[in-house]
């Protein structure tokens, strides 16, 4: 019994086999690109089928096709490939409204075999015509491919690296250490030795000392941040007169340096006196990790040409980890807000009724109250929580209301039992998107500070805010950099504790600075994160922007009109502030000082400086603010025509001022001598005076 063999032979008369499958030519399988085999007669053995790939299937009986280009695609027919037609031919059409593209067609259509088919993607129609088509799964292969290669070749080298520093020394006139690089396909990879690194310091140290010897100490110097390798740093204070020379004088010499205020970090007093002393007191400024010292020892070192040697050295000199470091945004520790409050003992059981209490919108007085639940409701809940008498229920519910956690919505009592009393929960109140001291609309929980503590703080960091990003004379700010700062990151956690602070325990001398800086540190935080308010919305912005302060909302028309004018109607309205019963009236000053006007700042070219005031100088610090006004462009007087140019706020705020006459004289006492002597001259003349009020100018203070 031999080897069975098939045979393809040209195509014989149907009747002759019965079992031969007879193929008709087809059109489309006609003019094939690939040479056609050789029209001899093809012998298949069992043999070759044993080789043949395990997807083509074995034929048993014979194939005969007429010619052998038929033989040719009825084995490609046979491996499962499937063709397109020729060119000449018509092609297959996509669906309506797609056409089908080729990332990379084959030339005529046709497919070699052993090759990869081309894939196919869907395109609009409306898409260019010369638009590349990307194949995204193969890009993505590549830069996985790519990843692994360059991954295990730098294990690899670095491997090899470790090896070669146990292995002997190389011999003399060969690189010990350096650069070594790794070449990849398309990529280039440096390695730099520990070694080599500290090599190069060593020739940048030389470097610089030798510049600094033939640099010579009679040209004088200035610095470039792009030279000093080393760092300059002092710890400050903020409202340090020290301090502000210090930082001048690094400032005129264009020397780079780091400020680190103790106000702002109070978690780097430690390392303050361990570095300085217990004693020392700031600034104190370091050379890299060196002392150099504080004010008086600059000053000497300036003076002998030593200070300029020391920063030439340490210009080559790189920073070592032993130096103070760099405050760094978002992760230098924050007592306020890192774990360093302790919660008010009423949370547990305000968290227990933030879940049960039904609250829901109730209509009340023809009014729709949100977000509201009644006091009977509050009560019930106390009761099973704690399984207490309803009135030590009502008492909880008093102590809650006394801390800030919830309110009557309509501020008519602190809490009573009954199903016609509403309460809400501070964070439920619908005007918390307008309340800027609210973070993602949570309520501060922790145990609440005192005021006189959280304004205090309050003012050393934006103090500290003006120092860095303002300008020497505070009439121009950087509102970008503030914004990106760590100081004002701390500012707008800190006032969250404004949220439930306790303001009756404010002593009533200590309420007028509070505000004034309040109010102007509101208005630094407005320009922040609202930005300048455009002319037609201008009125609109100065009461849209509140923070809550005690349980109670203020925005920045609130503290000038309600507080610190003793509740007067702001210009061009009917309705005052506060009404009757509003408990914000325990807070407002009991006289109008006119002094005020000149101590708030809008954020405007017009409106006086940014200033904070401190809490035992404000009256003489107002009085101050109020001359440097005057003198800087808040009146003009004009001696031939007898016009006084006053500014609008004198206008606006005219009932604080008193009539025409009332308030020239009032302002004569804060002028300088040459404006003064002429506007007395106007007024003891006994003539008609003219008053005009200067053009005021709404742009940013940038």
């Amino acid at each position: 019994m031999g080897e069975e063999t098939l045979v393809a032979m040209p195509l014989a008369p149907p009747h002759h086999h019965h079992h031969h499958a007879h193929l008709t030519a087809l059109p489309h399988l006609a003019a094939p690109p690939p040479p056609p085999p050789p029209p001899a007669e093809i012998e298949l053995t069992r043999e070759h089928e044993e080789d043949a790939p395990a997807d083509v299937p074995r034929r048993e009986e014979a194939l005969v096709v007429d010619g052998g280009e038929d033989v040719y695609y009825a084995r490609k027919m046979l491996q499962g490939v499937v063709l397109r037609p020729p060119p000449h031919l018509p092609q297959p059409e996509a669906p309506p409204g797609l056409t089908r593209t080729l990332s990379a067609p084959a030339p005529d259509g046709y497919v070699e075999e052993g090759e990869q088919r081309p894939v196919e993607r869907s395109a609009s129609v409306n898409s260019a015509a010369s638009a590349v088509v990307v194949d995204v799964a193969s890009i993505g292969r590549f830069f996985r491919d790519r990843r692994d290669v360059l991954s295990s070749a730098i294990t690899r080298r670095i491997s090899s690296l470790k090896e070669a520093s146990s292995s002997p020394p190389p011999p003399v006139g060969m690189d010990t250490y350096g650069v070594q690089e790794i070449h990849l396909p398309n990529v280039k990879v440096t390695v730099r030795l520990k070694d080599a690194i500290e090599a190069d310091a060593e020739e940048d140290d030389d470097a610089a000392a030798a510049a600094a010897h033939h640099g010579g100490g009679d040209e004088g110097y200035s610095f470039s941040g792009s030279h000093i390798k080393g760092r300059v740093s002092f710890f400050s204070r903020s409202g340090c007169r020290d301090c502000a020379a210090v930082r001048a004088f690094f400032r005129q010499s264009a020397l780079p340096y780091v400020e680190i205020n103790l106000d702002v970090f109070p978690e780097r007093e430690a390392e303050f006196a361990s570095r300085a002393g217990a004693s020392a007191r700031v600034p104190q400024i370091f050379l890299n990790e060196k002392l150099l010292g504080g004010l008086v020892v600059l000053n000497s070192l300036r003076n002998s040409g030593e200070f300029e040697r020391r920063v030439r050295d340490l210009a080559g000199r790189r920073c070592p980890d032993a130096a103070p470091r760099v405050p760094v945004y978002g992760f230098d520790n924050d007592p306020g807000k890192e774990g360093g409050d302790r919660e008010d003992a009423m949370v547990g059981i305000v968290r227990v009724l933030r879940h049960r209490l039904p609250i829901q919108d109730r209509i009340v007085r023809l009014k729709l109250v949100k977000n509201c639940f009644s006091g009977a409701d509050m009560v019930d809940g106390i009761v099973n929580h704690l399984e207490c008498s309803r009135k030590k229920a009502v008492e909880i519910g008093r102590e809650l209301a006394r801390k800030h956690f919830i309110h009557h919505v309509f501020r008519e009592n602190d809490f009573e039992d009954g199903s016609q009393n509403l309460y809400r929960f501070l964070e439920h109140d619908p005007a918390v998107p307008k309340y800027y001291n609210f973070i993602r609309g949570a309520t501060n929980d922790g145990e609440p500070k005192l005021a006189a503590a959280i304004g205090q703080r309050m003012t050393k960091i934006m103090v500290a805010i003006l120092e860095a990003y303002a300008s020497d004379d505070r009439r121009h700010l950087d509102y970008s950099h503030i914004a990106a700062s760590e100081e004002f990151r701390r500012y707008a956690n800190m006032v969250q504790e404004l949220q439930r602070v306790d303001m009756s325990a404010l002593p009533a001398e200590e309420r007028l600075p509070f505000f004034l800086n309040l109010h102007n540190a509101m208005a630094i935080h407005a320009v922040v994160r609202v930005g300048q308010p455009g002319a037609i919305d201008r009125r609109s912005s100065f009461s849209d922007f509140q923070y809550v302060v005690g349980g109670h909302p203020y925005s920045l028309a609130t503290i000038r009109n309600g507080i610190l004018r003793s509740n007067r109607r702001q210009p061009y309205t009917i309705a005052k502030p506060f009404g009757s019963s509003d408990k914000r009236l325990e807070l407002v000053q009991g006289k109008v000082n006119p002094l005020v006007h000149f101590g708030l700042c809008d954020a405007t070219r017009s409106s006086p400086i940014v200033r904070f005031f401190s809490t035992q100088g404000v009256e003489p610090e107002l009085r101050h603010a109020a001359r440097e006004f005057f003198l800087n462009g808040g009146v003009e007087i004009d001696l031939e025509s007898r016009t006084v140019h006053l500014t609008r706020i004198i206008k606006w705020y005219s009932v604080d001022f008193g009539q025409d006459r009332e308030t020239l004289k009032w302002i004569l006492n804060y002028l300088d001598p040459t404006k003064a002597g002429l506007l007395t001259h106007l007024l003891n003349d006994g003539g008609a005076i003219n008053i005009s009020y200067l053009n005021y100018d709404w742009s940013l203070n940038v």
